[in-house]
């Protein structure tokens, strides 16, 4: 998790409710969303999903600095955040540095919790679940190299998954047969009997979690979600004690391209709070 102090724009301290950005190529980032909300009553989503460019797990860093960056900005321009949160932890690993250049706002990035699963893991052996890109980022292995050297790190990159996840939460289902071919990944692979945590490092992969831990309720399944938000909350409200909000706050929700499912999401979504899809135009 990483975040930069704004240059001129004062943080939301003095703000009654502030503005959030939460940005995504898809629906992963909502996980994020869910536990900003339950943490501050005070805070008013805009979530972007770049659906125009899903997934980004996918590309190359050139394409993702170039597609993040350029969606970013004029986000910001358009919408006036107070803060921003990149749920992506695919984007978060490459786009940053750029972005520190080019915004004034607080940056949130969203990076595997391996730190925190090297603390926890008894066998000190644990999986990394996460996108290709993620997986195979130098970002991640400096983070394993830094927190995680005492420890077998077990990784496996699967943009299937991303896929099915954005699909179920437009309708479809997911089989329980095809999550138990996932965890066989990991454990099929040398050292794969020991493992007792893992790291979801998508943001798409713990709106399903509970899934998971019915297939393995002996393992521990982390996420940065919690984290996030409670980064948040600490740039926002500093030193700042705050009531929650007795009015009901609702959310935004922003796609990059108009989409046959947006019916679909928006009814996920409604019972968080959030309005009906809207196009952000992005030239």
């Amino acid at each position: 998790m990483q975040a930069q102090q704004p240059k001129s724009r004062k943080l939301a301290t003095e703000l009654t409710t502030a503005k959030v950005l939460v940005f995504d190529s898809g629906v992963g980032g909502l996980s994020i969303c869910k536990e900003i909300i339950a943490s501050n009553k005070n805070i008013k989503l805009h979530y972007l999903s770049d659906n125009a460019a899903f997934p980004y797990g996918e590309k190359s860093a050139d394409q993702l600095i170039s597609r993040a960056t350029k969606v970013l900005l004029q986000a910001c321009a358009q919408l006036s955040p107070d803060l921003v949160v990149i749920a992506c932890n695919t984007a978060s690993t490459v786009v940053l540095p750029s972005l520190r250049t080019q915004l004034d706002v607080p940056i949130v990035g969203v990076v595997p919790a391996i730190k925190t699963a090297a603390t926890i893991s008894q066998s000190k052996t644990f999986a990394l679940l996460a996108t290709p890109g993620t997986v195979e980022r130098p970002y991640t292995q400096q983070l394993i190299d830094e927190h995680a050297a005492d420890c077998q790190v077990i990784r496996v990159g699967s943009s299937q998954l991303v896929r099915a996840i954005e699909s179920h939460i437009h309708g479809d289902v997911i089989d329980t047969e095809y999550l138990q071919q996932i965890i066989s990944q990991l454990t099929e692979q040398l050292g794969g009997d020991k493992i007792d945590t893992v790291v979801l490092g998508c943001t798409h992969f713990p709106l399903i979690a509970n899934r998971f831990k019915e297939i393995k309720p002996e393992w521990q399944w982390i996420d940065s979600g919690a984290a996030i938000a409670s980064r948040v909350n600490d740039l926002l409200y500093k030193n700042t004690h705050k009531e929650h909000s007795k009015k009901s706050i609702s959310h935004d929700l922003w796609l990059t391209k108009e989409s046959d499912q947006q019916t679909t999401l928006d009814r996920y979504l409604a019972h968080d709070n959030f309005n009906a899809s809207c196009i952000l135009t992005i030239d």
